[in-house]
C-alpha cells in the first residue's frame, strides 16, 4: 500500500526568505533549517518500502522526524525539537491520496530501548514479589498461628489455604503471571511483532539497534511480509546491510550530493562488508 507518495523539504530559497523575515538574529541554532540545502535534496518519492541510508550525522533521523511531525504521526519517545521546528514544517509539503490510517507512527530506537527497560523492571518487580509470597506461604504453613478473635480471620484463611495447596500453586495464584524475561534481541523482536499492525504507515529509525545479524534478518522478513501481504508502508532510516537488502526497497543515499536513489549493493558501507568477506572468503571454505 502507498499512503505517503512524496515529500518535499523546504527549498534553499524558502529558507533564505525565512531568515530575511526574522526580526531577531539572537539565535545560534535554527535546526532543522540549514541542514538539508547543501545536500540538494530532491522531492522524495516513496514506494511501499523506502530506505534512507547515511552515516551518522547524515540527517536521516532528522528527516524522519520532519516527515513524522508534518504528518502528525504518533510517537512513543521524545526527539530533538527546536524553537523553529514548526516554522520549518510549514515550508514542507507532501502528497497523500489515501487517507492516513489512525495508529500510523514513527518508531525510534529510544522507544524500543524504553520498552526493554520497562520489561526488565517489570520482571525484577515480579521476582521480588515472588520472594514475598514464598515467605508468606512458609510462615503460614509451618508457623505457630493461633486464632484469637475475628481480627485474625484473614490470617486463619491464609493458614488453611497453605495447608491444602502446594507451594507452587499458592504462589502462582497469588502472583500475576510472570512476563518472560528475554534477551534484548528477543524483546526487540517481540516489540516489533506486537507493535506493527496491518494497513498502517510506519517510520522506523534504525530498527536494527539491539538486534543480532540473525535477528535483523528475522526483522527483514517481518517488514517484507507486512508490506507485501498486510498493506503496510515503511520509511526506514538505517545503515544495516540486512535491512538495506529488503526486497523491492527504494534506497536514498543521504551521503551523496545530490541525494538520489541507488541500488543497495552500490552503497559505500555495503561495499566495505562485501570487500571484507571477499578478502576472507577462503576462511569459510
Amino acid at each position: 500500500m502507498l499512503y505517503l507518495e512524496d515529500f518535499t523539504l523546504a527549498s534553499e530559497d524558502q529558507e533564505w526568505a525565512f531568515f530575511i523575515d526574522q526580526k531577531s538574529r539572537a539565535y545560534s541554532d535554527y535546526y532543522p533549517f540549514q541542514l538539508f540545502p547543501a545536500k540538494q535534496m530532491p522531492t522524495l518519492r516513496f514506494e511501499p518500502i523506502t530506505i534512507l541510508y547515511g552515516d551518522n550525522g547524515s540527517g536521516k533521523s532528522s528527516l524522519l522526524n520532519v516527515i513524522a511531525e508534518k504528518l502528525g504521526l504518533a510517537r512513543g519517545a521524545l526527539y530533538n525539537r527546536s524553537s523553529f521546528f514548526e516554522d520549518y514544517l510549514a515550508l514542507c509539503d507532501y502528497t497523500m491520496h489515501v487517507p492516513l490510517p489512525r495508529g500510523s507512527a514513527i518508531i525510534t530506537s529510544d522507544e524500543i530501548f524504553n520498552y526493554m527497560l520497562d520489561l526488565r523492571a517489570l520482571n525484577q518487580g515480579i521476582d521480588a514479589k515472588r520472594e514475598e509470597v514464598f515467605k508468606d506461604y512458609l510462615d503460614h504453613k509451618f508457623g505457630n498461628f493461633q486464632y484469637h478473635d475475628l481480627a485474625d480471620y484473614d490470617e486463619l484463611q491464609k493458614t488453611l489455604e497453605t495447608r491444602r495447596k502446594t507451594q507452587s500453586r499458592y504462589v502462582r495464584e497469588h502472583l500475576h503471571k510472570n512476563v518472560t524475561e528475554q534477551s534484548n534481541g528477543e524483546s526487540a523482536m517481540h516489540f516489533f511483532a506486537t507493535r506493527i499492525q496491518g494497513d498502517h504507515l510506519y517510520l522506523l529509525d534504525e530498527p536494527e539497534n539491539s538486534l543480532s545479524p540473525s535477528r535483523q534478518q528475522e526483522l527483514v522478513r517481518l517488514l517484507a511480509d507486512s508490506a507485501r501481504f498486510f498493506g503496510c508502508q515503511f520509511v526506514i532510516a538505517t545503515h544495516s546491510p540486512f535491512v538495506l537488502a529488503l526486497p523491492g526497497a527504494k534506497v536514498y543515499d543521504l551521503d551523496a550530493v545530490p541525494v538520489g536513489a541507488k541500488p543497495w549493493t552500490a552503497l559505500p558501507e555495503v561495499r566495505v562488508y562485501a570487500e571484507f568477506f571477499n578478502a576472507h572468503r577462503t576462511a569459510f571454505e
